[in-house]
This record gives C-alpha cells, sequence and structure tokens, in this order.
C-alpha cells in the first residue's frame, strides 16, 4: 500500500498554526492567572460618587468607580487615585491636549500614570432643565445629581425638556444712590440675571400737581440723557444704564431699572442727588466774611 506523505509547504503551514494557537490558548490563560484568586479583603476601598458609578474591575474581584464628566481617564495600567480607567453610563474618554492635563509651558514629562489619558465627556451636549426647576450643564450632570438625590432619600430628577430652565428676570446688582453737583457726569447701572435674557427699560419716577406718581420712559426728549444695554458680565445676565451729562438739578429724583422677559418682571431703584456748586460758593464766601 502505497504511503501518503505531505508536501513540505503544507507541513510547515500546519505547524505554524498549531504554534500560534497554543500561543493564543497561552496567553488567554495568562490573562486569568494574573488575576489569582479573590481576596476581596485585599481590595482598597473606594467610594464612588453614585452606586451607578460602581463596577467590578476586569478579573471581577474588586470594586472601582468609573469616570464622572470632567474626570481623566484611560491611560496606562488601571484606574488610579487621580483618574478612572472608564468612563461612566452616557459617557465617553476623550483625548485631550498637555494645557488641559496641567503639564507646563516648557513641555516637561508628564507622570507616568498621565501619559495618554482623556476626559470624560457627556455623548450628549447641551444644557438641560431638570424637573427640580434647575439648569444642567449637560443630561449626564443631571443623571449624576439624580443618582446622588435618591442615594439621600429625595426625588429622581429627570429631563424636563432641552435648554435651560426658564428663569423670570432677578436683579443681580441694583442701580446705586448718586450725590453729584450740577454740571456734573453720572450714569445709574443695572445688572439683571433671567432666562431668555430680559428687556430692561429706564423710567424716571414723577409726580403730577395732584400728587399721583408718573412713570417716565427714559431717555424721552431729554438731550442730555443717553440709555444703553448690553450682555453680561455673566452668562444669561445684562446690564442697563442711564447715562446724564450734564447733570442738572432737574435731573434729581427717583430712577426705575424695571427688567421683564416671558416668564416675569422685576424692578429696582436707585436716586440722584444733585447739588448746585455755587451754592456751596456762596456759603463759602459769607463764611470768610464772618471770620473777618
Amino acid at each position: 500500500m502505497p504511503r501518503f506523505t505531505f508536501p513540505p509547504l503544507l507541513l510547515l503551514s500546519l505547524l505554524l498554526c498549531s504554534w500560534s494557537h497554543s500561543l493564543t490558548g497561552a496567553n488567554d490563560s495568562g490573562n486569568t492567572n494574573e488575576c489569582g484568586q479573590c481576596i476581596p479583603e485585599s481590595c482598597e476601598p473606594v467610594r464612588c460618587k453614585a452606586p451607578e458609578l460602581s463596577v467590578r474591575d476586569d478579573c471581577g474581584c474588586c470594586e472601582q468607580c468609573l469616570g464622572a464628566e470632567g474626570e481623566l481617564c484611560g491611560g496606562r495600567g488601571g484606574a488610579s487615585r487621580r483618574r478612572q480607567a472608564r468612563c461612566g453610563p452616557g459617557l465617553v474618554c476623550v483625548s485631550q491636549s498637555r494645557e488641559g492635563l496641567g503639564a507646563a509651558a516648557s513641555q516637561e514629562p508628564l507622570p507616568e500614570e498621565l501619559e495618554g489619558t482623556g476626559l470624560c465627556v457627556c455623548k450628549e451636549d447641551g444644557a438641560v432643565c431638570g424637573s427640580d426647576g434647575r439648569s444642567y450643564q449637560s443630561v449626564c450632570a443631571l443623571h449624576l445629581h439624580s443618582w446622588i438625590s435618591v442615594r439621600a432619600g429625595r426625588e429622581r430628577v429627570h429631563k424636563a425638556h432641552d435648554g435651560e430652565c426658564k428663569l423670570a428676570p432677578v436683579i443681580v446688582l441694583p442701580p446705586k444712590k448718586i450725590h453729584n453737583v450740577t454740571g456734573a457726569q453720572v450714569y445709574l447701572s443695572c445688572e439683571v440675571k433671567a432666562v431668555p435674557t430680559p428687556v430692561i427699560t429706564w423710567r424716571k419716577i414723577t409726580e403730577s400737581p395732584k400728587g399721583v406718581k408718573l412713570l417716565e420712559e427714559l431717555p424721552g426728549d431729554r438731550v442730555n440723557m443717553a440709555v444703553q444695554v448690553r450682555g453680561g458680565p455673566s452668562k444669561h445676565e445684562s446690564t442697563g444704564w442711564v447715562l446724564i451729562n450734564p447733570l442738572t438739578k432737574e435731573d434729581e429724583g427717583v430712577y426705575q431699572c424695571h427688567a421683564t422677559n416671558m416668564v416675569g418682571e422685576t424692578q429696582s431703584y436707585g436716586t440722584i442727588k444733585v447739588t448746585d456748586p455755587n451754592k456751596y460758593k456762596k456759603m463759602n464766601f459769607i463764611a470768610s466774611d464772618d471770620d473777618i
């Protein structure tokens, strides 16, 4: 009976496949051997920001925390004191620049544990309004607050709608009391926070001959007065000014800063007291005569 022999090239291919398979098996079993026996007492204690961020490590033994929004992630090896290996639900680990990691401008080498690290960023971008009436920078921030709230025995918070919560105008910085002389340049300012952005108007409170209080819309036909509004200084804030130059005795009185939007309205008041410098000169002249 004739003997069947393998061609040399085919035999070599079979040997290589067998060798590759045994290497793969060795690596697989090596990962298992690296874990070893699970001894819970040897695990380092961890405290996650919320139970939903707590998971088991790759060996299924020790507890570790998933990264929250804005925390460091990735890098070499597993989690460490300064970063988490993985990000929590709804988050993705995004690489960042050296500046974001706090590296000096001189390009000093990063600590080994920070090499290749990224930042946990929410997959859904944009602010949201929570059912608690608060605005959150992202839906991930809302979820984290909700988890913490439930753990503390409070109600769960859900997303009411995209975008920040509506906010009625609130006076952040009211107008001040001004005391100056005629001919001077003065101004009153008013800072307001609201969502959506408020409309700011200025009014001067006057009184009719019958004693009825009237609101005069400014600047009206006053040639020495100008009104200006701009956004800021902070997000969702607006600042309004009323500038008077030159100041006259007729400008003395109470001024109202009025802010309104689709949610509500508010107002605050400032005053201007005007003194005639000629009156002081006359008083000083009389005092000098008395001294003589």
